[in-house]
């Protein structure tokens, strides 16, 4: 594992670098941390014909976790995988992200496109509507993080979902600070996001994918796909939200030959 240091506000930003060939920039969701990528199959796989760069967001993981709100506006979201990409030593990367780490792909794709060969949103959107979260994960999610913390959100989440989250899953969120999580959600929930008339200027190749029961993202992801010139649509049939990465396979059918064409 590297440190990289935000410039700004010096927090520390934590990734990992595996393999060797052009750079694969891969950005986790809400709650997770860069582990998903390697557990769930993607680093093995694509580390064959790519560098394959994982960070860990502010509030996530391994990185710093500041506690106010303030600290995670999506300019600053933006600056940190910029940070990155310079301590890694990389000028230009793929870009792939999975929920958030899409929607600020969209924010990046904008603010330093001379940074990018390309951009994979998974199960992303380019903006978010009021009362996400919630939907995403239960009603009662802020009060669970005030009350109990992790566990309790954890254990409000399975209930919602009435099943167990894998073990992948549960580990990453269970290693969440949870008043830093709380501001992260905050925040995110008041960010203006990306508009229509901004997709139609970003003219990254792009590839955007969402699961047909992920309703919301499935209709932004079509969207931004017929607005941005040169972006693709791929539905990935009976997937919601929560499995839009799991498995791995459908999603590297389409995402190999993709990054193979460029």
């Amino acid at each position: 594992m590297a440190i990289a240091l935000n410039p700004h506000d010096g927090v520390e930003l934590a990734y990992d670098s595996v393999g060797e060939g052009t750079p694969l920039l891969l950005v986790h969701g809400s709650a997770l941390s860069k582990a998903i990528w390697r557990g769930f199959g993607y680093s093995k796989a694509l580390r064959e014909s790519y560098r394959i760069i994982t960070m860990d967001l502010r509030g996530h993981g391994r990185s710093g976790k500041p506690l106010t709100r303030e600290d995670y506006v999506m300019p600053t979201l933006v600056s940190d995988v910029l940070a990155v990409l310079d301590a890694a030593g990389v000028q230009q990367a793929h870009y792939g992200g999975y929920s958030v780490g899409a929607r600020l792909g969209f924010s990046l794709a904008l603010a330093a496109p001379e940074r990018l060969l390309s951009f994979t949103s998974l199960g992303g959107t380019f903006r978010i509507q009021p009362g996400s979260i919630g939907r995403l994960f239960f009603p009662e999610y802020d009060a669970a993080l005030g009350s109990g913390g992790m566990p309790a959100f954890v254990e409000g989440w399975e209930g919602a979902m009435a099943r167990p989250l894998d073990a992948q899953t549960r580990a990453a969120f269970l290693a969440n600070n949870a008043v830093a999580l709380r501001s992260y959600f905050a925040q995110t929930e008041t960010e203006p996001g990306v508009t229509e008339a901004d997709l139609a200027t970003i003219t990254l190749p792009s590839l955007l994918m969402a699961g047909t029961e992920d309703r919301a993202r499935w209709a932004d992801s079509r969207l931004a796909a017929e607005l941005m010139p040169h972006a693709r649509f791929v539905e990935l049939p009976g997937r919601n939200h929560g499995n839009t990465l799991i498995p791995a396979g459908p999603v590297l059918d389409e995402w190999l030959p993709f990054l193979r064409e460029l």
